[in-house]
C-alpha cells in the first residue's frame, strides 16, 4: 500500500530526515515510534502531500506522490497533531464543513458525519460550540473529520497528545475499530504503551532515521537486551545458594535477592525454579523484568523515549 525510499528533508541548516526508508502493506497498522524532534511528524507531513521532499521516492495506492498527486488526496485521510477545527461552529457545523471540502455529497456526507460523531461518543453535543469542548473531546472531533470521506489510508500524527484518560482510551477503541474493518493506518507517537497496545509492526525513528524495526516480539529478538529474572530467598543455606550459581554465568546479587540475566525467560524461569527446588532453596519472591519498547530504546540510542 505505502512504499517510501530514501527520503530525505531539511528545513535550513537542520537535517530531519536522512533517508527513511519504509513498506507498508495494505490494511496493516504501523507506529511510528520516537522522541519529540525525531521526524516522526516530517514524515507524516511528506506522506500526506503536506510537504514536499528533498529527495526520494512516495508510492500510496500505486501512485507516486508527485505525478498522483490528487488522486493519493482521495485515498488518504490526515489527523494531524494540531486541532484543525473552528471553535465558532458546533461539531456537526465543522463536520459538514470539512466533507464539502472533501466533495462528498450533502446528503451521503449528513448520513456520515452522524454516524462519526456516534462513533467518537459526540452525537448528543454535536450541535454544541466546540469552543466549548475540552482538548479530547476536539481531538475526537478531528479524527472525525479525517474519515468524512472513507479513506483507505489514515496518518495519525500524535493524537492522543494532552487529552483525558477517557478520551485516550476511546480513541484507543476507534483506531482498533478501523484496523479492524481494514484501514491502513499509520501512527506516531512518543508513548510506548500506545505502540505496544496498537501496532501489528514499529518502526523506531531517532535523529531522523529508522534505526529499528518490527513487531515487538522481533525488536525484542533483535535487540540483544537481556531480561530479569529476580528470585528473593528466605533464610537458606549459603552452601546451596552458591550451588545454585554454578548452573548460571551472567546473574547479580543483592542481598538475598539473586538476578539472573536471560535471553529465554520462559524457559529460564522453569529451570531456575525445579533447581531451586531440588537444593531445597525457599523461593519468598519472584519479579520477572521483561523487555519493552522504553529498554529496546534506550538501548539503541542511549535517550529515555520521552525526551
Amino acid at each position: 500500500m505505502i512504499e517510501v525510499k530514501d527520503l530525505k528533508k531539511s528545513f535550513g541548516d537542520r537535517t530531519a530526515l536522512k533517508g527513511i526508508n519504509v513498506s507498508i502493506k495494505d490494511g496493516e497498522l504501523y507506529g511510528l515510534l520516537g522522541p519529540n524532534g525525531a521526524g516522526k511528524t516530517t514524515t507524516i507531513s511528506i506522506l500526506s502531500t503536506i510537504v514536499p521532499a528533498d529527495s526520494g521516492e512516495v508510492t500510496i495506492g500505486g501512485c507516486n506522490v508527485h505525478s498522483g498527486l490528487n488522486k493519493i488526496k482521495k485515498l488518504i485521510g490526515v489527523v494531524p497533531q494540531e486541532i484543525a477545527l473552528y471553535n465558532e461552529l458546533s461539531a456537526i457545523e465543522n463536520l459538514m464543513f470539512w466533507g464539502s471540502m472533501y466533495g462528498v455529497p450533502a446528503k451521503e456526507l449528513s448520513n456520515t458525519a452522524n454516524g462519526l460523531l456516534q462513533l467518537i461518543g459526540l452525537y448528543d453535543r454535536k450541535h454544541e460550540k466546540v469552543k466549548n469542548y475540552s482538548g479530547g473531546m476536539k481531538r475526537r472531533i478531528n479524527i472525525a473529520s479525517s474519515l468524512l470521506h472513507h479513506p483507505n489510508v489514515l496518518f495519525m500524527d500524535e493524537p492522543t497528545v494532552g487529552i483525558d484518560p477517557q478520551s485516550r482510551n476511546l480513541i484507543f477503541e476507534v483506531v482498533e475499530k478501523l484496523h479492524k474493518e481494514g484501514m491502513t493506518i499509520i501512527y506516531t507517537t512518543h508513548y510506548m504503551e500506545e505502540a505496544e497496545r496498537l501496532c501489528d509492526r514499529i518502526g523506531i525513528i531517532d535523529n531522523g532515521q529508522i534505526i529499528a524495526e518490527g513487531t515487538l516480539d522481533e525488536l525484542k529478538k533483535n535487540s540483544a537486551i537481556k531480561e530479569t529474572i529476580s528470585i528473593t530467598f528466605t533464610e537458606g543455606d549459603e552452601n546451596k545458594i552458591r550451588e545454585l550459581f554454578s548452573y548460571w554465568k551472567d546473574f547479580n546479587r543483592t542481598g538475598k535477592t539473586i538476578h539472573f540475566y536471560s535471553t529465554d525467560i520462559k524457559s529460564d524461569l522453569a529451570k531456575l525454579v525445579l533447581q531451586c527446588n531440588q537444593s531445597g532453596l525457599e523461593i519468598s519472591n519472584i519479579e520477572i523484568l521483561k523487555t519493552n519498547l522504553e529498554t529496546i530504546f534506550l538501548n539503541l540510542t542511549g535517550k529515555q523515549l520521552r525526551d
